[in-house]
């Protein structure tokens, strides 16, 4: 792996772990984001925390990294209903409107980052 791509799962692991433990920290604020249309919107929180947090410690083992990579990227398009739901009804949340919209991109490119940072094809060196 070459330093960027180290920098980049880094950053991926970071986000997750303490992602993960927000869930944990912060439930009930974390529950208000949850589409009212998703039945149990705390057990919903909890459950994605818990595989925040084990998708960040497959990040650390290279065995399980490219595993984990996959189940990050799709946890990832998971949330985004929540995403949505906040850009429809930010009346709800103390967020400015801007961020919101923001929180679309970053998405995309934490989605990017998950993907090359993990389980993209790693050119193998040939021997010299």
């Amino acid at each position: 792996m070459k330093k960027r791509q180290i920098a980049g799962l880094a950053f991926v692991f970071l986000w997750f772990f303490i992602g993960g433990i927000m869930h944990f920290v912060a439930t009930e604020t974390e529950a208000r984001i949850v589409p009212p249309w998703m039945p149990w919107p705390v057990a919903a929180v909890l459950v994605s925390g818990v595989f925040e947090l084990l998708g960040a410690a497959g990040l650390l083992i290279g065995a399980t990294r490219r595993a984990a990579g996959i189940g990050l990227f799709l946890l990832t398009l998971a949330v985004t209903p929540a995403h949505i739901y906040m850009l429809q009804r930010p009346d709800l949340f103390p967020v400015p409107l801007w961020a919101l919209w923001l929180r679309l991109p970053i998405q995309a490119a934490l989605l990017w980052l998950i993907w090359w940072s993990t389980w993209r094809l790693h050119p193998r060196r040939r021997p010299a």
